[in-house]
């Protein structure tokens, strides 16, 4: 005897096939005949031929959750926290309803797209005197009520707050500029002033600057040049005036 091919109607999921179970058997969803159902539904799976495990570990979850609703159903009811009789099939009850929700939204979408794009706009044709046309405005209507006297006690309020947002400490600070010293022409000026001098006070060197800035900078290459070695520091007495030997060969 020659098998007998049977082909199968594709679903999205295993709750997509159990809500054609439903409507084909014409069963109420809020009261599934679970055994009915799961029957039907392990027919369908042992005719599935997919070597998707994804899809099929899909549909052999909810073929348990079945089979242990089915277990349930022959036991004794339990009760909950409020003494009401709780059935086994209102989660999945629930799942199919919300399902079947999104399922026919997804219809309605479909037919908006496919509605949209029979739609048909024309292009405006607008009279280029009406485009070019512009509402005159109305000053009176624009002015009001409103009068010069008016108007200067507004010009005096916001200037009034413009004077406040004035802070009276820093308003008074000038203008802080900043000191520009390249530190290699100091360092060249220095070396060179050295070279002339051989021998002089660190009082007379620090006279030839003009900046605060200078001072720094000129103090800064004094002590470079006594970390290296290029000049020796001498002061013989406390306060006495600091004495500098040059060390750079002439």
């Amino acid at each position: 005897m020659s098998a007998i091919s049977v082909k199968l109607e594709v679903f999205e999921g295993p709750l997509d096939l159990l809500l054609h179970l439903i409507e084909k058997n014409e069963v109420d969803i809020y009261d599934i005949p679970i055994v009915l159902i799961t029957d039907q539904y392990l027919d369908y799976i042992k005719q599935m031929d997919t070597r998707d495990m994804n899809i099929m570990s899909d549909f052999l979850l909810t073929a348990a959750t079945l089979l242990d609703i089915k277990c349930r159903m022959l036991l004794p009811k339990e009760i909950n926290e409020e003494g009401e009789e709780e059935d086994p099939r209102a989660e999945l009850v629930e799942k199919l309803i919300e399902y079947k929700l999104y399922k026919y939204l997804s219809y309605e979408l479909k037919d908006c797209q496919i509605d949209a794009v029979k739609t048909m706009f024309k292009k405006p044709t607008m009279p280029a005197e009406v485009e070019e046309y512009e509402q005159p405005i109305d000053y009176r209507a624009l002015v009001g009520d409103m009068d010069l006297t008016r108007l200067n006690i507004i010009f005096k309020s916001m200037m009034k707050k413009q004077t406040d947002k004035i802070d009276p400490i820093r308003s008074r600070f000038g203008k802080i500029e900043k000191d520009e010293v390249n530190l290699e022409e100091k360092t060249a000026y220095i070396e060179e002033y050295i070279r002339e001098h051989k021998e002089f006070s660190f009082r007379e060197l620090l006279g030839e600057q003009n900046t605060k800035m200078e001072l720094v900078v000129t103090f800064l290459v004094i002590l470079e040049l006594m970390k290296t070695g290029e000049i020796v520091i001498v002061q013989q007495e406390l306060f006495d005036d600091i004495m500098i030997t040059s060390r750079i060969a002439a």
